[in-house]
């Protein structure tokens, strides 16, 4: 960098494309803006890799940095900013995740939903005894254990539709068991 030429003059360079202003900005300003992007990140490689993208914004937008609204190091802190805390937003665990990640346990439902559940699963078994044994097994074989139509009626040794009639009436006949 020569002695005339200050960082909002390397900007000014960079936006016509100069690349021995781009090189000499980035030696003056990248240890700051890595310290940025790794008090940030708080990870090594992160914050390289944010480094990298921050000066590819540079090198694409110096065009877009107007002197008068602040500092070539505030425009360039700006992005480093920006730009980890987008990374790291995007390595953020999602919910799910987050439980995994820390073993917690899963609590389980409230002792309210519980005993609604308790009561509900009774009334299922209570309904389940009023459809003949063949369709109740049929009905908790697909629906418990996840078996095809198909599946269930090469078990039962009956047609295919014989066994989607068997299921669509047995859930009809449950559903009318629940509603009373």
């Amino acid at each position: 960098m020569s002695k005339t030429d200050g960082p909002a003059q390397l900007v000014g360079r960079i936006s016509r494309a100069d690349r021995k202003a781009f090189a000499d900005l980035y030696k003056e300003t990248s240890p700051k803006i890595f310290s940025i992007c790794l008090s940030i990140l708080n990870d090594r490689i992160d914050a390289e890799e944010a480094l990298q993208e921050v000066y590819a914004k540079v090198w694409q937008g110096a065009g877009a940095f107007v002197a008068s609204r602040g500092t070539p190091s505030s425009f360039l802190a700006a992005i480093a900013r920006n730009q980890a805390i987008d990374k790291m937003r995007a390595r953020k665990p999602v919910a799910g995740e987050l439980n995994s990640g820390y073993d917690l346990p899963d609590p389980g439902p409230d002792p309210e939903k519980q005993a609604v559940m308790s009561d509900e699963g009774r009334r299922i078994d209570t309904c389940m005894e009023e459809l003949e044994a063949d369709r109740a097994q049929a009905v908790k074989k697909a629906h418990v254990e996840g078996l095809s139509h198909q599946e269930l009626a090469d078990q039962f040794g009956v047609p295919l539709n014989t066994m989607r009639t068997w299921l669509r009436r047995s859930l009809l006949k449950l559903r009318e068991c629940m509603e009373r």
